[in-house]
């Protein structure tokens, strides 16, 4: 009897043990086996906190500038031609500022909003970047939103592109032909940025929960979380003129709910 005690006691605290532990991860145990384990995505990259305030700053300045152009201009031309700038400002700097976090460690609960400092998780990564980029976001309400919600506070429903159940070639496919852009994606229980590249490349940039566990920037071949997820849902920010007009103006963004 004590025997069959003491192994009852065993299993128990071993269940509660893989209990806790799968909750540690956004990722079904199937996502955690060693395909998944082998990764190889910039795991070694050193966050870059001080290349980050600077990019920051610049930023700042060249919105602030831009945005003095824009609210003096009385000719819609111009005022086209100076979205296209910001446009074009925001597709290469955003970038820049995600890949200063490679390196910095994944938790489920990290809010870091210092690259290399502490640990971020993924919908914290998504919204530090933005606040950080001059967005005017809610950053620890936008992180907890579910992906979707996250998209939505910036683009209307009907820029939201859905799919499930559909084969990772077809769905690079729909995001290519929609163009180059600043894209956040929303995944079975993750969320990320994704950039197609004006040469039509991918880089899909997050906070990973799987092996590193850290910030990294994947290729459309080595980005597996994406690849395995069964529920996509993309929203170009880049690709909308009001969100680069809200940028440019400081806009304010409610967290949709």
């Amino acid at each position: 009897m004590r025997f069959l005690a003491l192994l009852t006691f065993i299993i128990a605290i071993l269940s509660i043990g893989l209990f806790f532990g799968n909750l540690q991860s956004p990722y079904p145990p199937s996502l955690l086996g060693s395909k998944l384990g082998a990764a190889t995505a910039e795991p070694e990259a050193t966050p870059s906190p001080e290349t980050y305030k600077i990019l920051i700053e610049e930023l700042e300045t060249k919105r602030s500038q831009f945005s003095q152009r824009y609210n003096n201009s009385n000719n819609e031309t111009e005022k086209q031609a100076i979205e296209e700038e910001a446009r074009s400002l925001l597709e290469s700097e955003l970038p820049k500022l995600m890949k200063c976090w490679i390196g910095t460690p994944w938790d489920f609960n990290g809010t870091s909003d210092t690259p290399g400092q502490g640990k971020i998780a993924c919908g914290y990564f998504v919204s530090t970047v933005l606040r950080d980029a001059g967005f005017e976001v809610e950053r620890f309400r936008l992180a907890q939103q579910a992906s979707q919600n996250i998209i939505a506070t910036f683009l209307p429903r009907n820029e939201l592109h859905i799919t499930a159940s559909t084969s990772y070639e077809k769905f690079l496919k729909q995001v290519i032909s929609r163009g180059p852009g600043v894209r956040i994606v929303g995944l079975d229980s993750h969320v990320a940025f994704l950039i197609v590249n004006k040469d039509l490349s991918i880089n899909f940039i997050h906070s990973s929960g799987i092996r590193p566990w850290a910030v990294v920037n994947e290729s459309k071949n080595e980005a597996l979380v994406l690849q395995a997820s069964n529920y996509r849902v993309t929203g170009n920010l880049t690709g909308n003129s009001q969100v680069i007009k809200g940028w440019l103006n400081q806009s304010k963004w409610p967290t949709k709910t």
